[in-house]
């Protein structure tokens, strides 16, 4: 399953490596692992919250999730 505009950013977190995914994050200016909005808010959403290139953040976290 791939992770797209419409998952779930808690949910994103658990479809792999989530120490990769949240290095990602991190690097994006998001500290979502501690963020109450992380269950509430879509991979979309949490983009465009923090003015991010959408297809960036999703194309480097489907990448950071299938590492092994």
């Amino acid at each position: 399953m791939k992770i797209t505009k419409d998952t779930m950013l808690i949910d994103a977190l658990k479809m792999g490596n989530t120490q990769a995914m949240a290095e990602v994050l991190y690097g994006f200016g998001m500290h979502c692992l501690g963020c109450i909005l992380a269950n509430n808010e879509t991979v979309g959403e949490a983009a465009a919250a923090h003015n991010i290139d959408e297809d960036k953040m999703i194309k480097a976290l489907n990448e950071a999730c299938d590492k092994k």
